[in-house]
């Protein structure tokens, strides 16, 4: 019988006594085609001799393999990450910073009163420049001026102190006045009791003192609370 390779049109003379009712399968041996080659019904001329095969054993054409490729699924890559987490840290440093700058402004804010209640504070707050007074209670409106009485010159100081804490105080019972000279090295000083012993917050005592022959070097005055018997 003849077989043509339907694939390359190469012509095969076999033994259709090879060939069951049901065909079989047989590969060109050119080309390399498989087919189902049924039994046969007429005999030709041979011409070549055809190779059989039990089953298909050679590897698709490249064609074919290259349209499987082209029908491959696309990459979609690697998945991309949640923002949820993302943006949970940066919420909490956002958070953390704008803490830091509450406690910040309202150690700046109310450092006087910090100062009060923990007097150690008050070196943390000289170191940046912040002067503050550890007793709650300070000087307002400090001045001076030059009179005469009985023919004698007297310097009279005056001024208030004023609570600037937030809860009512007790006044330090011992004001030093200095005087300095234009070098600001003291050349005289002297104490004086207030008139008041205790001050509510924001509450303000005037006071006065007077200095009989004040130094004539004297060319600055200096105001502050110092410890008894100094």
């Amino acid at each position: 019988m003849i077989l043509t390779c339907p694939e390359c049109a190469t012509r095969y003379q076999t033994d259709e006594a090879k060939f069951p009712p049901a065909g079989r399968q047989v590969r060109c041996a050119k080309c390399g085609n498989v087919w189902h080659q049924s039994a046969p019904v007429t005999i030709a001329e041979p011409e070549l001799a055809a190779e059989t095969v039990s089953e298909p054993v050679a590897p698709p054409p490249p064609e074919a393999s290259a349209r499987a490729r082209s029908y491959a699924p696309a990459s979609l890559g690697a998945p991309r990450p949640s923002l949820g987490p993302i943006l949970a840290i940066a919420a909490g440093w956002i958070g953390l910073v704008a803490i830091v700058l509450a406690i910040g402004y309202s150690a700046v804010r109310y450092r006087q009163e910090i100062s009060v209640i923990w007097p150690q504070s008050a070196d943390v707050y000289s170191s940046l420049g912040m002067n503050v007074n550890t007793h709650g209670i300070d000087f307002r409106g400090v001045d001076y001026h030059r009179e005469s009485e009985d023919g004698q010159i007297v310097l009279a100081v005056t001024g208030s102190i004023i609570n600037a804490g937030t809860r009512e105080l007790p006044v330090p019972q011992n004001v030093r006045v200095t005087l300095s000279d234009a070098a600001n090295h003291e050349i005289y000083h002297w104490t004086f009791t207030p008139n008041v012993t205790t001050l509510k917050p924001g509450q303000t005592a005037p006071f006065l003192t007077r200095l009989s022959s004040p130094p004539a070097a004297a060319r600055r005055l200096e105001v502050r609370f110092a410890p008894a018997g100094t």
